[in-house]
């Protein structure tokens, strides 16, 4: 038999194999244990089948959800909506005279009409409304009305069933009211649209008029300003004999400017040969050549250094008292004492030239000090004449505005425009605006779906037990060899064993009878598993194979029976041993005695062969039981086990033994070091992901043959896929056995 890849089971869409074949996936990466599984991407169609296994609760929330919103929607109260529209004209002047009857459209309709909307919903506007329509006691929900800390005072007026709105890039505002009454909810909102537009004149006209009181009150300080600031102008042009002072300024003006030039200059030459002197007096040779005087020190320089090296070459060539080596001496010497009489002049000659600038500069500064006094003694006095005349000249100018601004704020208190007028009044509604029975079910719809369906999915995500054999080889990396179906006359176990006598009518005749009984499925799997075990080509022939699981109540000891049954059916001899010491389980279902077993044999009561039993009616099938309960299980199994087992494999075909769990004991351990393979059954639906690859990381530890895991009990709700295809192999056989009748 070959293996066969899940992958191409109905998990991904294409045509799946029988659900009781062997299911081993293609070769994948190692599973690293410490850190999961190195791919755990879900695919798409399992999230399907989470949707079609809870269908009918899904559709039953839903109906339920919006059959409840529909009820409820049918009870509410039907509420209408009537509704007012508002025309702003911004570039309607607010009045007749002035800059107000010429005033431009601003670029602010966003920040005015929002100011409107608050206008609308203030409590000047809406109080009048309140209490022409006695709304306190017609409809004491529609109101809020905010508690006033003054005894005997109501707080603002809020009107929760008001809503004022603006359709974009408009100037228009739409008063919207609702109200079970549709006839009161057009009134509501008519008056509110009428209270709008005279408060806006009230506060128009209260503001013009305002305005013109606080003018008048203003106009008397100013006029007595204004006289005098007049009469202060007209003593000061008496004191000056009628002589603009700004005339004799303008020679002393002239005059400061030339001085300003002059004294400028001086400073900019005082700093230049100040900065000479300052680099004369340090006594350094280069200072005195970069100065104004310095060409003949730069040639003497020059003629100093040619004599210098001179010396030195005669130096070297002759000796001190010879005429050549006076002659140079003589020659730097000379010029030396030229260059230091040089230096010596041209710093004092610097030296003057910087005290002659220094004078000049200070006498340029008194000079303009004393032309600026003057100056500014003169000026003085026509800075005031001009202060005087600016403030007469803006009083009276002054005067005049307000007089004018008076007068208008007059004319336009009493002829006010209004930019705002009721384009489309409101009408009673003809449909109920609320409930809106179609929105409210087609949102309880949306709602109840996506809790529905998350609740699904959060439920299948927050279980961590293995369901079906494609999850187990996608997340474990691990070979899946055979899936068996749950039966539902089980409560947890299968009851005792079928034993076949070989006789072929016989088996027929047993099958049709397990089909009925809803096991013929159950047995055609491990007739699968068994052929999935054994006719692979591996290394070596399995001779001897042990079932063990994570935790109890998994079934693996049924699954052994079955197994090592369905074996000796095939006309090969095989041994079941009974290798859980502490609960056997082994001879309830083979319905045997347990007086004398495995545990006799390795505490060395008896020979294994003395504590076998044979079955009635199957030569090929023996039992060695357990054997009585002890303690001691862990301590018995060294290499007791291990003899019994190369024996018994020189005998049988296939030794089956059925072991305790892994976790939490010490005997599987051993066990699984002495037999060809091991088999690990988990429960589908209870065996969480964590144990199961626990106990695997616990096989390869051991470097034991393990040739993969048995899913038990796999139904619909835990896949779909399989349970399918198991009612598929019960209705064909069903069909078989008719056509044979």
């Amino acid at each position: 038999m070959q293996f066969v890849n899940p992958k191409s089971s109905d998990m991904d869409g294409n045509l799946p194999v029988l659900p009781s074949q062997l299911h081993v996936p293609a070769p994948a990466p190692q599973f690293d244990f410490e850190a999961g599984p190195v791919d755990g991407a879900v695919p798409l169609s399992h999230y399907f089948w989470i949707l079609r296994r809870h269908l009918w609760k899904i559709l039953a929330f839903i109906a339920i959800s919006v059959l409840g919103t529909l009820l409820v929607s049918l009870r509410l109260t039907p509420i209408y909506e009537s509704t007012t529209t508002i025309d702003i004209d911004r570039r309607m002047p607010t009045g007749v005279l002035g800059q107000e009857s010429a005033q431009s459209t601003l670029n602010d309709a966003d920040q005015f009409l929002a100011t409107q909307v608050r206008l609308i919903q203030s409590d000047s506007v809406l109080r009048p409304v309140v209490d022409r329509f006695k709304l306190r006691e017609v409809e004491k929900d529609a109101l809020e009305e905010q508690a006033s800390n003054l005894k005997g005072d109501d707080g603002p007026v809020i009107m929760k069933r008001l809503r004022v709105t603006r359709p974009p890039n408009t100037y228009l505002l739409l008063l919207s009211y609702r109200s079970p009454n549709r006839q009161l909810a057009s009134d509501v909102a008519n008056s509110i649209a009428l209270s709008y537009l005279a408060h806006t004149y009230n506060i128009r006209y209260k503001a013009s008029a305002g305005l013109s009181e606080f003018m008048e009150r203003q106009i008397d300080e100013l006029r007595a300003k204004m006289e005098k600031s007049s009469l202060a102008l007209v003593q000061f042009e008496r004191e000056l004999n009628v002589i603009n002072p700004e005339e004799k300024t303008n020679i002393l003006s002239s005059r400061l400017l030339q001085l300003n030039t002059e004294y400028t200059n001086a400073q900019g030459d005082r700093v230049k040969k100040e900065a000479a002197y300052t680099s004369i007096k340090s006594g350094t040779l280069a200072a005195a050549q970069v100065s104004s005087q310095g060409e003949a020190l730069k040639k003497l320089t020059e003629n100093y250094n040619d004599a210098q090296e001179k010396f030195a070459e005669v130096k070297g060539h002759f000796g001190i008292n010879h005429p050549e080596y006076k002659r140079a001496q003589t020659r730097v010497t000379e010029l030396k004492s030229q260059l230091e009489s040089t230096t010596n002049s041209i710093g004092q000659r610097v030296e003057i030239e910087y005290r002659e600038a220094l004078n000049r500069e200070a006498m340029l500064d008194k000079a303009v000090k004393e032309t600026k006094s003057e100056f500014d003694r003169i000026n003085a006095r026509s800075f005031e004449y001009q202060a005087l005349k600016r403030e007469a000249e803006g009083d009276k100018k002054l005067y005049e505005e307000l007089v004018r601004k008076i007068k208008e704020a007059g004319i336009n208190a009493s002829f006010q425009n209004s930019s705002i007028r009721v384009a489309d009044p409101a009408r009673p509604g003809l449909k109920a605006v609320f409930p809106k029975i179609w929105l409210n079910l087609l949102i309880a719809f949306l709602v109840s779906t996506g809790l529905a369906v998350g609740a699904a999915v959060a439920i299948d995500v927050v279980d961590n037990t293995v369901r079906d054999p494609d999850q187990v080889a996608r997340l474990l990396k691990t070979n899946v060899i055979g899936s068996l179906p749950a039966v539902r006359t089980w409560r947890r176990h299968l009851g005792p064993v079928p034993i076949s006598s070989g006789d072929e009518k016989t088996n027929v005749a047993l099958a049709h009878a397990h089909s009925e009984e809803g096991i013929g499925n159950y047995e055609e799997a491990i007739r699968t598993l068994r052929n999935s075990i054994l006719l692979t080509d591996f290394d070596r022939r399995l001779r001897s194979i042990l079932l063990t699981s994570a935790s109890p109540s998994e079934g693996k000891s049924t699954v052994a029976a079955h197994l090592a049954a369905i074996h000796a059916a095939q006309r090969k001899r095989t041994l079941l041993i009974d290798g859980d010491l502490r609960r056997p389980s082994v001879h309830r279902l083979f319905q045997l005695r347990n007086e004398k077993g495995l545990s006799s044999v390795l505490m060395g009561e008896m020979p294994w062969r003395d504590a076998v039993q044979h079955l009635n009616g199957n030569v090929g099938l023996d039992i060695l039981p357990a054997g009585p309960s002890t303690r001691r299980a862990s301590d018995l199994m060294g290499t007791g086990l291990a003899e019994l087992i190369d024996q018994a494999t020189r005998e049988y075909d296939l030794v089956v033994l059925d072991a305790p769990p892994l976790l939490g004991f010490a005997e599987p351990l051993q066990m699984a070091t002495v037999v060809d393979g091991v088999i690990v059954v988990a429960r589908a639906g209870d065996t969480s992901r964590k144990a199961l690859s626990s106990v695997i990381q616990v096989l390869n530890r051991l470097r034991a043959n393990t040739l993969g895991i048995v899913l038990n009990e796999v139904h619909r709700q835990m896949s779909s896929g399989y349970y399918y295809y198991y009612g598929h192999y019960s209705k064909y056989y069903r069909q078989a056995s008719e056509e044979e009748s």
